[in-house]
């Protein structure tokens, strides 16, 4: 009863989580903490051996190159599926590939994204 009554009240929620881009993004949190993400970028995605995840989605990223590229969807995409294409600067450790379908990476970057934006969304 107790169960029906919490789900009701989810269903009725003006909450973010009760959007479909919340779901995707719950979904990726899930899948990093699974995959081995959180090893590297934080259980709290704010970073580590890894850049943090906290505040990324728009921002500029300065690469070990000397370029920048802003990290919209489509850099975080290529990052996950092809970690070396652009590596970010200051970080010395390889991110070893991991094999995700589309829907996995699509769910990371929605995580990724609900972490805020470079304009402090």
């Amino acid at each position: 009863m107790v169960m029906i009554a919490a789900a009701a009240l989810g269903a009725c929620s003006s909450s973010p989580h009760a959007s479909g881009a919340s779901t995707t993004a719950a979904q990726g949190k899930t899948i990093a903490m699974n995959r081995g993400c959180t090893t590297c970028h934080g259980a709290n995605a704010r970073g580590g051996l890894g850049p943090s995840w906290v505040g990324l989605a728009g921002s500029t990223v300065q690469l070990d190159d000397g370029s920048t590229v802003t990290a919209d969807d489509a850099y975080l995409s290529e990052s996950i599926r092809i970690p070396s294409a652009k590596k970010v600067a200051g970080y010395s450790l390889a991110m070893p590939p991991i094999p995700l379908s589309d829907d996995e990476v699509a769910a990371l970057v929605a995580y990724i994204d609900s972490l805020g934006a470079a304009s402090g969304r």
